[in-house]
Formats: structure tokens, C-alpha cells, sequence
């Protein structure tokens, strides 16, 4: 299988498209080159960043980014994906774009609740993204098989 490009994209960068990225590339190796941005990017979540760890992940250090500032670099990718509601409409139409997946998830920054109830939502919305990820690697990879 050939090299794909991969943009995640949310609204803040600062959660579920940054804990994306990092499953990629877990889960993806080097088939894949992947970045994550966000149309208004923020800090990092810090409920994400320690779900994350709790799975042996470090995104501690990820910068959030503008997906605007990459679209005016001419940035191309194979598969552009939203993982927010608000995302998939809003997003620039990138040059030369494969596919646009939309992937719904849940922001922990609207949770609601006490500190435990949130980092078990967080969690909950980490193992989904997971779970995503890993499927679309093997979808890819039956596709280039076939």
C-alpha cells in the first residue's frame, strides 16, 4: 500500500483530532504520514492528554494547529477526516482531496459533571476514536490487498 496522507481535523485541535493523529500513528506505522488540526485551535485538553497516557500514549507535547494555516500551505492529503459535528461544514475543501470521512465524536470539553464522571466520558470517547482508527487501517489495508 502507497503512502496515504491523513488530516484529522476539530474544532480546538485540542482533543479528539489530536488523540486521533496519535492512534494513527500507533496503529498506522509508516503506511501513513498524519497531522491533526483545528478551525479555531485551543491548549490541549488536559483530560485528554492523561487518557491518553493511561494507554501508554504521549500527546503532552502536541501543538494544536490551524486547519486554515495548512490549506493556505497547499497542503494535500488523501483523506481529510472530522471528528466533531460542527467540522465537516465548515472545513476548506483541500486541493487534490481523495476522500472526506466524518467521524462524530463527543468534545470533552462540553462534559459535564464531576472530575471522575468526565475522565470516564474522556476515556469512553478515547476508546471509540481507537476503535475507528484501527478500522479504517484495515479497511485501507484490505482494499490495497484486494
Amino acid at each position: 500500500m502507497r503512502t496515504q496522507r491523513v488530516l484529522f481535523i476539530c474544532v480546538h485541535n485540542s482533543a479528539r483530532s489530536q488523540m486521533a493523529e496519535a492512534f494513527l500513528r500507533l496503529h498506522g506505522g509508516e503506511t501513513f504520514r498524519v497531522e491533526s488540526a483545528g478551525l479555531e485551535p485551543g491548549p490541549l485538553n488536559p483530560l485528554a492528554v492523561e487518557a491518553m497516557r493511561e494507554v501508554g500514549v504521549d500527546i503532552s507535547g502536541a501543538k494544536p494547529r490551524s486547519v486554515f494555516d495548512l490549506f493556505r500551505q497547499g497542503r494535500l492529503y488523501d483523506h481529510v477526516i472530522t471528528v466533531c459535528a460542527e467540522g465537516e461544514s465548515l472545513c476548506p475543501v483541500f486541493p487534490g482531496v481523495v476522500r472526506r470521512h466524518h467521524w462524530p465524536f463527543d468534545d470533552p470539553a462540553g462534559l459535564t459533571g464531576g472530575d471522575e464522571e468526565r475522565r470516564v466520558a474522556v476515556r469512553a470517547i478515547r476508546d471509540a476514536i481507537e476503535a475507528r482508527v484501527k478500522e479504517f487501517v484495515e479497511s485501507l489495508r484490505n482494499a490495497s490487498a484486494d
